[in-house]
């Protein structure tokens, strides 16, 4: 459901100075484009909203779609950059502590914390833009990773994201060529919160 026009959402801050292998200009041009899609969500639940005052008639319909289309990529651009930034952190440990919720669920799961691993690192480089997510199943607990296509499409309904790792270029080109995203990737795991992975697991 669409917000009314009088409510918005706000850029969350993020303080990740520091982080290993993944630059400070990098975060800097990335928050701004986190800011974007925070933008673009308010301005199209506004527009979405002042259309919806009253009945949609057939020649309003195909800009009501289109905005109600285009407010699934701006809002999960949003939603998703604040799990990214969310589960990141300066002076990451690299791999989760052997008796952490999240360790103990990708043993049950996939066998081993590194086939969990070596699951999430394959769909990461996987070719084109998009996000490599690890969700949980809320019914039964069950870990599971997934590729997220630009952000609305490979979201799984009902599943809560458990960690999120964006594998968009701009995520990295000022740090690494993008043939190099392998090193992004490793980056990456470096400066994982895993304190704010397992608080997300239900």
């Amino acid at each position: 459901m669409a917000q009314t026009a009088n409510q918005s959402y706000a850029a969350k801050t993020f303080n990740l100075s520091g982080l290993s292998g993944i630059s400070d200009k990098t975060l800097q041009i990335h928050f701004k484009l986190y800011e974007g899609y925070v933008t673009n969500t308010n301005i199209l639940n506004e527009k979405i909203a002042d259309l919806s005052k009253g009945e949609i008639t057939a020649n309003e319909m195909p800009v009501y779609s289109e905005l109600t289309r285009r407010l699934g990529f701006e809002y999960n651009g949003m939603v998703l950059h604040e799990y990214y930034f969310g589960n990141l952190k300066s002076g990451g440990s690299g791999d989760p502590d052997k008796a952490s919720a999240f360790f103990k669920a990708a043993e049950a799961n996939f066998g081993s914390f590194e086939n969990w691993k070596k699951n999430f690192l394959t769909v990461g480089k996987m070719r084109g833009v998009g996000w490599a997510a690890c969700y949980q199943d809320p019914t039964s607990g069950r870990l599971s990773n997934h590729w997220i296509n630009l952000h609305e499409t490979g979201n799984v309904a009902g599943f809560s994201p458990v960690l999120i790792m964006d594998v968009w270029e701009h995520a990295f080109i000022l740090d690494y060529v993008p043939a190099d995203r392998p090193k992004y990737i490793e980056a990456f795991f470096q400066n994982i919160d895993w304190d704010a992975v397992n608080a997300r697991l239900k």
